[in-house]
């Protein structure tokens, strides 16, 4: 059996060629191997090397940047060459190489940009583990975002990418210098951020100069593709989001059974605010999904369920334990898990537990008054009706269910009445 931890640590290499060729018929693409001259981490010396290694340290692995072909498929012309982001790192964005990049702290910050780039007219932070989010925030300062986007997930942010979208200032740096994470991507760093932020030696600093056009990237569409187990290849277009503003919105209105049933209430601005700030978060997580969102911050974030209900209640459960955890952390400097460890050990008083939960229920996690955002329609109106019970105030989802009268129906019946907007697009991502 080999040994895991040396497996970490080392550089796997692989075996792919310099240069990939996909031919689109008469079209095609060329694509380039990103390495990197970086210090060994044992010898010091220059080495040069690609990816540490795939998912896993025992799958090679290789970045390729697009560097010539421009692709018209029909009425879709594809990204162009010289568009680079994560492809195109170098070893002087590399600020802080740390540890030598593997494909998955790459994968982290491509994600964190695909939703950073519906958020750049705010200062905004995106934290990013396993490809899916777990904190995103928007604020009037990039410090603010930060420390919001930490807080709506304290204890999944461990160990994961963070990215914003405006240079790193020092009281920024100082707030990420105070916790564990891998990867820090931005646009810039101002001086001193960098040497606060070098106190960690394994973390990774990336500049990517490009953070500060993301907006252009909106309507950018790639070749997504797909490799099968028997060697096949499924590809598709990348989607495009098409919700800008609340313009491109609609209010909840189908019609069953000869009857016409509309949504009682509009939407504020605040709450159209969320509902445009978590349908844009939504372009990240991996369907299917469910989140809440509120002020500008993601409250509870459910992935990659297999039924619409079960990963709305799983939201929910997981807004009420990240609420309980940063209200622990806030009173009494530990994680809830550990109050939790004391308190059956005798060592904690249960009251300060008891104490939390109480306050928990009462609260139901933070989530009144919040945004529910689904990436497809809801089937029958159960999903709905958890986010109710919770106190939402407002829903946004692609509509266009069988049943989506239920869910109208059940926006109105509440007290006070929720109101929904459809989107008319879907939003998988798997």
């Amino acid at each position: 059996m080999k040994d895991m931890k040396k497996m970490y640590k080392s550089i796997l290499g692989d075996h792919f060629p310099m240069d990939l060729r996909i031919s689109f018929g008469d079209q095609e693409l060329v694509y380039r191997k990103r390495t990197w001259k970086i210090p060994n981490e044992k010898t010091g010396e220059l080495e040069e090397k690609g990816l540490r290694y795939g998912e896993n340290p025992d799958q090679e692995a290789a970045l390729y940047e697009l560097v010539n072909g421009n692709l018209v498929l029909g009425d879709c012309r594809y990204i162009e060459p010289g568009n680079g982001l994560v492809s195109a790192i170098t070893e002087s964005d590399m600020i802080q190489a740390g540890k030598h990049p593997g494909k998955i702290n790459l994968t982290d910050v491509d994600n964190s940009l695909n939703i950073l780039k519906f958020l750049m007219d705010t200062p905004a932070c995106v934290i990013v583990k396993h490809n899916n989010p777990c904190g995103v925030a928007r604020s009037d300062s990039l410090d603010t975002a930060f420390a919001k986007a930490l807080r709506a997930d304290r204890v999944a942010a461990f160990g994961g990418c963070v990215a914003l979208n405006r240079p790193v200032d020092k009281v920024t740096a100082e707030a990420i210098n105070n916790q564990y994470v891998e990867v820090v991507a931005a646009p810039a760093y101002e001086e001193g951020s960098v040497e606060i932020l070098a106190q960690r030696k394994n973390l990774r600093i990336i500049e990517i100069r490009r953070i500060e056009d993301l907006a252009t990237y909106w309507d950018k569409r790639f070749v997504d593709f797909k490799s099968l187990i028997d060697g096949g290849v499924i590809i598709q277009q990348s989607p495009v989001n098409r919700i800008r503003t609340k313009d491109d919105l609609k209010p909840a209105e189908c019609e069953y059974h000869g009857k016409v049933y509309r949504i009682k209430r509009l939407p504020t601005d605040r709450e159209y605010e969320d509902i445009l700030f978590g349908w844009a978060v939504e372009q990240g997580v991996t369907s299917n999904s469910v989140i809440y969102v509120k002020d500008g911050v993601t409250v509870g974030i459910g992935t990659g369920e297999q039924d619409r209900v079960g990963v709305a209640e799983i939201a929910v459960y997981k807004a009420y334990t990240k609420y309980a955890d940063i209200l622990c952390y806030d009173e009494y400097g530990i994680p809830y898990k550990e109050l939790e460890r004391l308190v059956e050990k005798g060592e904690r008083d249960k009251a300060q537990k008891e104490e939390i939960d109480a306050r928990i229920r009462k609260e139901h996690g933070g989530l009144p008054g919040s945004t529910m955002v689904s990436d497809a329609f809801f089937p029958f109106r159960d999903g709905v009706d958890v986010g109710i019970k919770e106190g939402i105030t407002a829903i946004v989802q692609p509509g266009g269910s069988l049943r989506d009268w239920e869910s109208i129906e059940a926006c109105n019946e509440a007290d006070p009445p929720v109101t929904m907007v459809f989107t008319g697009q879907r939003a998988f991502k798997h």
